[in-house]
């Protein structure tokens, strides 16, 4: 009798489980969403995509902000493995070719979420509070990598050096060869490059 009642105390709670598959149904549904083109999904929409009631999305989220805060932590753990940690002690040119590659793929990753996320953050103050820190987190990054060009240069420069490599590095920089220039991944990943080589006046890897 006591082991029985001790197995079924350490069982895991099944509700709490089918709750937990039910929530990153909803979350998941959200993103596909996104990710196929539509840039403000309904609650209607999610709740077909993830295969639950309306009133099953409520259940779990309050509304759509909180849903949409959820998404977009989910995005940053799906976007994390294509991340790439550079040494600032490699040559200029490894680190210029390793940061472009890491960049662009993560830029090219994001767009289809990025593009709904700037429709909400004007009234959300979850979305834009996590677009805050990934615009940050991309600029200590871009510095962080060319850190000894950046030291180089008289202090008074340094700043707004760095201000142009996050700004040719960006996603709205990406935004603009990808969806407005029409340029190919690869044509993006040249002006980028050019972009960077210029700013630290190097000459562009051929």
């Amino acid at each position: 009798m006591l082991s029985a009642m001790t197995t079924s105390v350490r069982s895991p709670d099944g509700r709490a489980a089918r709750a937990t598959r039910t929530r990153d149904a909803v979350v998941d549904a959200m993103l596909s969403l996104m990710d196929s083109g539509n840039l403000r999904p309904t609650a209607r929409q999610v709740s077909a995509r993830a295969g639950v009631s309306l009133r099953s999305v409520f259940q779990h989220f309050d509304d759509l902000e909180a849903l949409f805060a959820a998404a977009a932590d989910r995005q940053v753990e799906r976007l994390t493995p294509l991340a790439m940690r550079i040494s600032a002690d490699a040559p200029f040119a490894e680190r210029l070719r390793l940061f472009v590659e890491s960049r662009c793929r993560l830029l090219e990753a994001v767009s289809p979420v990025r593009r709904s996320a700037l429709l909400q953050e004007p009234f959300s103050a979850e979305i834009a509070a996590r677009l805050r820190w990934s615009r940050e987190s991309n600029r200590a990054e871009v510095e962080r990598v060319f850190a000894p060009e950046i030291a180089a240069l008289p202090a008074k420069e340094r700043r707004e050096l760095a201000a142009a490599l996050h700004t040719a590095s960006e996603w709205y920089t990406w935004e603009t060869l990808r969806a407005h220039d029409g340029l190919s991944e690869p044509d993006a990943r040249k002006v980028m490059t050019r972009m960077l080589s210029a700013l630290l006046r190097k000459e562009p890897l051929r």
